[in-house]
């Protein structure tokens, strides 16, 4: 094998693409579980008694995780050079890159100070530091990703929180300093004495360790308190509607490049892509609930967001995960289903009725000029294959994707 082939090949093997039983899906898996495992034995290495028992085991499962990350580190550094988007830069070009990106940062303090709190055997140290890789789980998890990328989005915001939350910090020390420091000149003897009663009156922690004595100083500390109640809602709300609208953008990319892999969709424009969108409901089955029955009439498509389910066709059994569909020719003509589907486990779909889909395309003369044409060729090589909803290209993707260690038939 030739080393930008290789190159290739290790980097799909890392990268998890959220499919499963895929080889990649496999190892991220395994790297998750030792992250655990790791953050797991730090945990329990801080406590006196276990570690004074378990002490070696302990050092063994941790410099064991590090080997791991170690491996897989150098792995990405080399490896990344191989991805399709940088292929036009030099190889060192991609990894500095990587090595500089938010994700590589990551995993570059998931092993160097530990590594360097390993060699000088500083147990306290280790421990905190073991602690790092737990931030690797933010390249597995999607709802840790679209957080990071919703504060990055509003950094400017935040920042302009942190300055406010600042000058309110300057401003009601130097005013507590100035009413109080006669009073209790061992608290609010000078500024940086009182900073510390306006972060944790602003902060709204409150310890009660330093409390002003005099009427203008509670008066004072009356308008801190409620400043710093609405100085703490702000960036709360700022990151929420923020990762709320992260979550929401995502969806969105992923039921857009659900609908685009529909032949019938393919050549659509984005306007007319967002327009079925919108017909679109949710819909969750349980493991081992029937969806449809083969025979009964069809009038509906399917896409699955999450999940897994089967379809029992009269001559083979289609197994279907995330990012599937089926059931399009119910959008075309009336017919029946060709087979009976069954959820595998706990699945999220979403469901296209063909009343909705035709009253949508008599509403838009170009969107149903399209239809028709494509409606004469689906329909002629799905009558040549079987009757029923279930398109042969349909199965022969799922097959595709069989091959490929995405579903099963």
């Amino acid at each position: 094998m030739r080393g930008h082939d290789l190159r290739r090949l290790v980097y799909d093997l890392l990268e998890h693409d959220n499919i499963p039983h895929t080889a990649s899906a496999r190892l991220a898996h395994l790297i998750i579980a030792v992250i655990i495992i790791n953050v797991i034995t730090m945990v329990l290495a801080s406590v006196p008694e276990i570690d004074a028992r378990y002490g070696p085991l302990l050092i063994a499962i941790e410099v064991g995780s590090l080997a791991i990350f170690v491996l897989e580190y150098v792995a990405r550094f080399w490896s990344v050079a191989g991805h399709a988007p940088v292929r036009e830069m030099s190889p060192w070009r991609a990894r500095l890159d990587y090595a500089t990106s938010s994700l590589g940062i990551i995993d570059l303090l998931s092993v160097l100070p530990s590594g360097i709190a390993l060699l000088g055997n500083e147990r306290p140290m280790l421990v905190m530091l073991g602690m790092l890789p737990f931030f690797k789980l933010v390249r597995y998890s999607t709802a840790m990703r679209s957080l990071l990328e919703a504060i990055q989005a509003e950094r400017r915001t935040l920042f302009g929180c942190l300055v406010i939350l600042v000058g309110a910090v300057l401003a009601f020390s130097t005013l507590l300093y100035a009413i109080e420091h006669e009073a209790q000149p061992d608290k609010f003897g000078s500024i940086p004495l009182a900073m510390w009663w306006a972060i944790v009156t602003l902060g709204t922690v409150g310890y009660g360790d330093v409390v002003p004595v005099t009427p203008m100083g509670k008066t004072v500390a009356s308008f801190a308190i409620v400043g710093g109640l609405m100085m703490i809602a702000l960036p709360v709300a700022i990151i929420s509607r923020a990762f709320a609208n992260e979550i929401g953008r995502h969806d969105f990319i992923v039921t857009w490049g659900m609908l685009a892999r529909v032949p019938l969709f393919a050549h659509l424009r984005a306007a007319e892509i967002a327009d079925i969108m919108r017909l679109l409901r949710t819909q969750t089955i349980e493991t081992g609930e029937i969806l449809v029955r083969r025979g009964e009439p069809a009038s509906s498509m399917y896409f699955i967001t999450a999940g897994e389910v089967e379809i029992e066709l009269p001559a083979q059994r289609v197994r279907l995960a995330d990012g599937s569909f089926f059931g399009e020719i119910a959008l075309l003509q009336r017919t029946q289903r060709s087979g009976t589907v069954t959820a595998l486990r706990r699945s999220n779909l979403l469901a296209l009725d063909a009343q909705d889909f035709h009253a949508l395309i008599a509403r838009a003369p170009k969107l149903a000029a399209h239809v028709q044409e494509v409606v004469k060729a689906r329909l002629a090589d799905t009558a040549q294959a079987q009757k029923g909803d279930i398109a042969p290209d349909e199965i022969a993707r799922a097959a595709q994707t069989d091959q490929e260690g995405g579903v099963v038939l």
